[in-house]
């Protein structure tokens, strides 16, 4: 059971409705899944959006691989409502259905875009042993450069952020769905 509720707009605070009508009105669309429960902290809220509108629609780290490394974090989080956000627009960005599958079960996939393998890679061994390799951080250099390499980390800094938060306050899928086994 959630541990937030959604607020109506018109019950927030002044800044609550800032930030309610900034993220509404940005290329999210509207205010759902972990900003249910971080418009209790405003000015926290304002800074995360802020921070997720850039990696996840305008860093240097293309669609595709970036969905992929949110739906890595995701799976290692299990977080149910980051998965369910993120499925669709792996396959919208064009990552195949058999490599969501395998992520979602848990199985390393196999990759038809060394890209993405390589995004996998890190972000599996990132999680497997909170480090990731010479090896696997120069693939991921040659390919996107320095900035690419500072741009993944912080998209998944963001996205361990959401996951976290999803979790915390149990924010559920629409329709009570679990994407993810426990």
């Amino acid at each position: 059971m959630a541990r937030t509720s959604e607020v109506s707009r018109d019950e927030m605070s002044p800044e609550q409705q800032k930030v309610y009508d900034d993220i509404a009105g940005g290329p999210r669309g509207g205010v759902r899944g972990p900003f249910l429960a971080l418009l209790n902290s405003p000015e926290l809220a304002d800074k995360i959006q802020k921070l997720g509108q850039f990696v996840r629609y305008d860093c240097l780290i293309p669609w595709n691989l970036r969905e992929v490394a949110i739906l890595v974090t995701a799976y290692h989080w299990k977080a149910q409502y980051e998965w369910f956000a993120h499925d669709s627009e792996a396959r919208k960005s064009g990552v195949s259905e058999a490599v969501i599958e395998a992520i979602r079960l848990g199985e390393r996939p196999v990759f038809e875009d060394s890209a993405e393998e390589e995004i996998y890679d890190f972000c599996s061994e990132l999680y497997a042993t909170r480090r990731v390799s010479d090896d696997i951080y120069q693939k991921i250099v040659d390919r996107h450069g320095d900035q690419g390499a500072t741009d993944l980390a912080g998209l998944l800094g963001h996205y361990n952020l959401i996951a976290i938060t999803l979790n915390i306050f149990d924010i559920e899928v629409p329709g009570g769905l679990t994407p993810l086994t426990l």
